[in-house]
């Protein structure tokens, strides 16, 4: 009975070894996948900073979609989603009300299966990119989807802002404390030595001062949108889009530029491209585009793309400004490398006014709980020397 019980046992740790064996198997398959790569390199990778001094550039991505064996995949059209970081209240960024939010959504032709774009990151975090590939022509391939993880460090620069600040802070804090530890006499009428008065004064004037500039940012931010909005028509008459309208006919080309005028930080924008015959009304294919998106306040190209029309002769693709600036969308048309349609260059461009949010005022509250925090360690530290050092006095 013993031995029919040890086989039974061992017939069942067989069966399920080479259930799992098959399991590891199979998940070892290899599958049709997504290879992203960028430029800079990632680690080289930094956030959007406004104001910058130094000119900034946008992160190129490139997509290549590739079957099991490794090979390009023709003919396919590749959807992507570009999701900001998750929020994180206790360690916001510099846009806030960016954290959590889509950043890019558009649908791409990619005869040779590749998509490329160029896009600002504007904050630090892991983004990610949803991709789905599917074949332009029926039963090529299967279609399947991948999520991709890209990590943006934060600039060192800010770490280093950020230390400076803390042992101001600290400082302050540290001198407070040791004045109040080693407050002298009370003399006859006073509620509070003379040093003790003076420290609580300038912490009063300081905390007003705060309270106003937290009350005043709202309105900054506001503002920011306006008095970009001056600027943004002497910026445009420095590119070759000045004049460009949003639709255009032109050498037997009908190309219309047209979505959202109006955007709002932390939402898409719809934007739409359509191209066709101007006699016929036929969608066009076989034209190269050239997209970009461009902050005005500052010539800065947030979002380029280059590709071709769908099947319909449209471009869509829905985009965040993220700034709160005023952006100009400028679209390209020239012909294919060896097609039979000719023509020069062909441009149309559209304005885009963007309204900035002001971050919630819970946000500033937690910035103004850190700067207190800081200062009343310091101030702990004082006290807690002055009081070690008052034993040693009265010894002596």
């Amino acid at each position: 009975m013993k031995k029919y019980r040890l086989f039974g046992v061992i017939s069942a740790v067989c069966i399920t070894l080479s259930v799992l064996y098959s399991f590891v198997g199979s998940s070892q398959i290899p599958t049709s996948r997504v290879l992203l790569s960028t430029n800079p390199p990632l680690e080289r990778i930094l956030p959007f900073e406004a104001e910058a001094e130094k000119p900034q550039s946008p992160v190129k991505l490139t997509l290549q979609a590739v079957d099991a064996a490794g090979k390009s995949l023709a003919n396919a059209k590749i959807s992507l989603q570009i999701l900001t970081p998750p929020r994180n209240p206790w360690l916001t960024t510099d846009f806030p009300i960016v954290e959590g939010t889509k950043l890019l959504q558009m649908n791409a032709t990619a005869p040779d299966g590749k998509l490329e774009i160029q896009q600002m990151l504007p904050i630090r975090g892991n983004y990610q990119l949803l991709v789905k590939v599917s074949p332009l022509v029926a039963n090529t391939f299967a279609a399947y989807e991948q999520t991709l993880n890209l990590n943006v460090h934060e600039n060192p620069v800010k770490y280093k802002y950020f230390a400076v600040i803390a042992a101001i802070l600290l400082s302050l804090g540290l001198l407070g404390g040791w004045i109040i530890g080693g407050q002298e006499e009370l003399q006859q009428g006073e509620i509070a030595p003379q040093s003790v008065r003076l420290l609580l004064s300038a912490l009063t004037v300081v905390a007003i001062i705060t309270l106003i500039v937290i009350n005043i940012s709202a309105e900054v931010a506001e503002a920011h949108g306006s008095e970009h909005h001056s600027n943004s028509t002497e910026t445009m008459s420095t590119t070759g889009y000045a004049n460009a309208p949003s639709s255009q006919k032109s050498q037997g080309l009908e190309i219309n530029l047209g979505g959202d005028k109006n955007a709002t930080v932390g939402k898409l924008a719809n934007l739409a491209l359509q191209v066709k015959d101007a006699a016929t009304g036929q969608p066009i294919t076989d034209v190269a585009l050239q997209v970009k998106a461009i902050a005005t306040e500052h010539n800065l190209t947030v979002f380029d793309y280059k590709g071709i029309p769908d099947e319909q002769g449209k471009l869509i693709w829905l985009e965040q400004f993220f700034d709160g600036s005023p952006h100009k969308i400028e679209v390209e048309a020239t012909p294919l490398p060896g097609s039979s349609r000719q023509f020069a260059p062909v441009k149309v461009a559209q304005e885009v006014e963007v309204e900035a949010i002001a971050p919630p005022i819970y946000i500033r509250l937690i910035g103004l709980f850190y700067f207190t925090a800081f200062v009343g360690i310091g101030m702990a530290i004082g006290l807690l020397i002055q009081h070690r050092r008052k034993p040693q006095a009265r010894t002596n």
